[in-house]
């Protein structure tokens, strides 16, 4: 049996596994009597990518199948500092699975060339989770938030950015459409402070957000980056969810 390699985005962790991509996503969200059951993101990994940080070998070893020839679910080689430890080329898809078990592959492509709205809003994925509101455009904000010479940064970062609706340009009068976040006020709030204060880039609207990601509110897609380089992951368009993709959508809006 083939053995794959996996990095896990929520929790954190490197698993081995002989399960195909499809398959570990729909194991890891409708779970075991080990797991809890819930949404996943994780990428699928080059299994001979080098690493001084991770004992490759071994993990792949263990996973093994069981005695009875059923397939290794899952081996886990660290569940500490895992993102910052594996190269962005070692990373190829990206899978998002919904709470039932559908799961949707995005593959890594081409940067967009500009990214229209004075404001953004970034749900941080990995390492840590925090929903941030940013007049940086994604690419300046992977360099801003990975920088070391920061009194806070990450060595890398897997975030999301979010639809903001009129916010994006008039956080004041501009509509927020329908919008689900809990507390519109406070995010207009947030969005108004980045405008009066030029100096200050980003500013933290939760701190304590849920590391499930709101897929409906997904604007352009996916970044994993560092000060070295970045992957960029786009989100299929509306008319690709509800035709292409329309399983895995209405699984995402229930």
């Amino acid at each position: 049996m083939a053995t794959y390699l996996y990095l896990n985005m929520v929790p954190e962790s490197l698993v081995a596994s002989m399960l195909a991509p499809s398959a570990f996503g729909t194991y890891l969200a409708t779970g075991t009597h080990k797991r809890s059951r819930g949404p996943a993101i994780f990428f699928d990994l080059r299994p001979d990518f080098p690493s001084d940080y991770f004992d490759l070998a071994d993990t792949i070893n263990r996973c093994a199948p069981h005695p009875d020839g059923q397939p290794k679910h899952s081996v886990y080689g660290s569940i500490y500092r895992v993102l910052e430890h594996v190269p962005l080329s070692a990373m190829k898809s990206l899978w998002l699975v919904t709470m039932d078990g559908r799961v949707l592959e995005l593959k890594a492509g081409e940067l967009p060339a500009r990214f229209p709205g004075h404001f953004h809003l970034y749900q941080e994925v990995c390492p840590v989770h925090p929903m941030i509101a940013s007049s940086l455009d994604p690419l300046e904000f992977t360099k801003f938030i990975t920088d070391p010479s920061m009194p806070i940064s990450v060595p890398k970062i897997c975030f999301v950015d979010l639809e903001l609706a009129d916010l994006a340009e008039d956080p004041r009068g501009g509509s927020a459409g329908n919008l689900p976040y809990t507390n519109i006020t406070h995010l207009r709030d947030c969005l108004l402070q980045l405008a009066a204060e030029k100096d200050k880039r980003t500013k933290t609207v939760d701190r304590v957000q849920q590391q499930a990601c709101p897929y409906r509110c997904v604007k352009s897609g996916f970044f994993v980056g560092d000060q070295q380089g970045r992957l960029y992951y786009s989100f299929p368009s509306r008319d690709e969810l509800e035709d292409k993709y329309y399983d895995w959508w209405r699984s995402a809006n229930v």
